[in-house]
């Protein structure tokens, strides 16, 4: 098991690539607490899965969002597990439109969760790592940073911000042997993409040069990967996981 008794905080763990994310390093040994808003159900069966099938995790509420929340959940979650030594920051919500048409509010609230979230659980955790000379820090970010759509202006600067501040704290942290990576996924089959992928239906696998959708446990493989000791020699970067997407062929 490649993160055995390793402790991992996971936002945004009860559905889609979260929900992947945390059962793929419970499968590996870790302990895996992970944070969800307003997904009880969904965050308490997880918790359950994982248990049947021989890991541990455990749910947290809290909105990623504010600042003392992020640092309450880290020491409640140290008190119970101790040292926590691998974060990834995966919550995130969507507000497409038109940007002539957006309301500040739906602005506010991408950026606060996406870009913010990611803010405050770092902040939260980067010294801590740092003392301990050791941790993972994975960013889940986005294709649209590079290659976006109308109707995201909001969600590309969040996930654009990400990538830069992704580089800059690997580059901070890495004299205290703690990397910082961003993951860049790809039109995966969740709950988020869902309106976006009903819109364009078949046409999206058509820009996939792999012609498929990708899964969460696409991503979650690529997380596990970089939390494990394999990846010590990575640092800074922003691995896409895409099908190809973002090399804009079209398949034939």
């Amino acid at each position: 098991m490649r993160l055995k008794d390793q402790v991992a905080l996971v936002t945004g763990g009860s559905r889609g690539i979260g929900r992947g994310i945390v059962k793929a390093f419970a499968a590996e040994g870790a302990k895996v607490a992970f944070i969800y808003k307003g997904s009880q159900q969904a965050a308490e069966s997880l918790a359950v899965e994982i248990s049947a099938a021989g890991g541990l995790a455990k749910a947290w509420q809290g909105d990623v969002a504010n600042h003392d929340e992020a640092m309450k959940i880290v020491e409640l979650v140290e008190a119970e597990w101790g040292s926590i030594q691998i974060l990834v920051n995966n919550a995130g919500v969507i507000r497409d439109g038109l940007f002539v048409a957006m309301k500040p509010e739906e602005w506010n609230v991408v950026l606060q969760t996406n870009l913010g979230g990611t803010f405050n659980f770092c902040h939260a955790l980067a010294m801590k790592l740092a003392r301990q000379r050791k941790g993972r820090i994975i960013n889940i970010s986005s294709v649209a940073a590079e290659h976006t759509n109308p109707g995201q202006t909001n969600y590309a600067a969040s996930k654009g911000a990400i990538n830069s501040f992704t580089r800059a704290l690997a580059v901070e942290l890495a004299g205290r042997g703690v990397t910082v990576n961003a993951i860049a996924p790809g039109f995966i089959e969740t709950d988020m993409s869902e309106n976006v992928r009903n819109k364009a239906g078949d046409l999206i696998k058509k820009m996939i040069p792999l012609k498929r959708l990708g899964q969460p446990n696409d991503i979650a493989k690529a997380a596990v990967f970089l939390a494990s000791a394999d990846a010590a020699y990575i640092t800074g970067q922003v691995i896409t996981v895409d099908g190809g997407l973002s090399l804009g062929a079209v398949a034939v």
